[in-house]
């Protein structure tokens, strides 16, 4: 299970007027933990007005770059993302888990594969990862790359998306889509959705037949409709990678408790864990909205980031018991028949429940 390192930052550059990138020194001793893929993330942790906040950002480093660096776009009543925006400094330190996520690549030197990529906003930073590491790994390979932003100045990596075309002539192609910006072409001004992504296929612009992966990246809705858009001209959805922001619904909360979970919970359940090969126990009532709430209101620390149902930090088996959860927009089918859960959203169904953080 991964663990928190408190880790000093060693630069923080303004990447737009909204967005900073962090670049962490990691010791020698730790390196090989900080060994990632292109495309995850990594979980961030300080203490903002006394509360404790966690974020989860995707690394924008390619694996040939020697370095690991985050980039935090400034959102509106973001607490994490606002400190960092307007507070963080190098020479600050924060606590750092160690690289995770499945919104990644494979790389192998000896494949040619043609990759197609839809990114909107900070959408771009796994992906960034994923296209300099591939071109870098794979010299027969290519990638095209759908970029949604509002306007020119708001276009994250802007440069060095330039420099990489420029350096792989022939292999990165780049289009960008901008909303408040007007382009030449009319096709290219408006946001980058399911109705733009089906008119960039209709155009022959995106080789179905020939792309070997499809990655999507941004607002779940843009995500959700682009799918199904995929799928419905024949892609296979092993061919299709997504990682979401945000829920497609907009929804932070997720469904509501069950009659048979509401009732469970008014009488009280005990929860036990295993984390570390410790078993640990604790209450849980009618007022923790999850496993991680109740857990977390009794001082227990469980590995959790986005309490979304998103990012999978939390997963975990059930092993006595059962649950049911608020939302689930990580876990695989197979997992969630497995028995895994996504303990930010789990709600108890049974009066005893055994959680095994250890189970992989």
């Amino acid at each position: 299970m991964s663990r928190f390192h408190t880790l000093n930052v060693k630069d923080v550059r303004r990447e737009t007027p909204e967005a900073v990138s962090i670049l962490f020194d990691i010791p020698e001793a730790l390196k090989d933990e900080y060994t990632f893929k292109p495309g995850q993330y990594l979980t961030l942790r300080t203490v903002v007005d006394g509360e404790d906040t966690r974020r989860s950002y995707s690394i924008c480093s390619g694996l040939d770059d020697d370095e690991i660096r985050v980039a935090v776009k400034k959102v509106e009543g973001g607490t994490f993302s606002t400190f960092a925006n307007d507070q963080l400094k190098a020479g600050m330190s924060l606590e750092v888990m160690a690289p995770e996520g499945r919104f990644t690549a494979e790389v192998d030197g000896a494949e040619g594969r043609n990759y197609v990529a839809f990114a909107a906003g900070s959408g771009i930073t796994p992906i960034l990862s994923i296209i300099k590491t591939s071109l870098q790994r794979e010299p027969e390979s290519s990638f095209t790359l759908f970029y949604g932003n509002k306007e020119s100045a708001s276009v994250l990596f802007r440069e060095e998306l330039e420099d990489l075309k420029d350096r792989y002539l022939g292999r990165f192609t780049l289009t960008h889509v901008l909303s408040r910006e007007g382009q030449d072409i009319d096709l290219l001004h408006g946001r980058l959705d399911g109705e733009r992504i089906r008119q960039f296929i209709e155009r022959n612009l995106v080789d179905l037949e020939n792309t070997d992966a499809f990655y999507l990246c941004g607002p779940g809705d843009m995500i959700e409709t682009g799918r199904k858009l995929l799928e419905g001209h024949g892609v296979s959805p092993d061919k299709i990678r997504f990682e979401l922001f945000t829920p497609a619904d907009g929804s932070t909360t997720g469904k509501p408790r069950s009659a048979k979970a509401q009732s469970v919970a008014e009488g009280g359940v005990e929860i036990a864990v295993i984390l570390d090969g410790a078993q640990r126990s604790f209450a849980m009532n009618e007022t923790d909205l999850s496993v991680i709430d109740a857990a977390h209101r009794q001082g227990l620390e469980l590995p959790f980031s986005c309490k979304g149902g998103m990012c999978c930090t939390c997963r975990a088996k059930v092993v006595k018991g059962e649950v049911e959860m608020a939302n689930n927009y990580s876990l695989e089918p197979w997992e969630v028949e497995a028995g895994f859960v996504l303990t930010c959203q789990a709600r108890p169904l049974t009066k005893d429940v055994l959680i095994d953080f250890d189970e992989m």
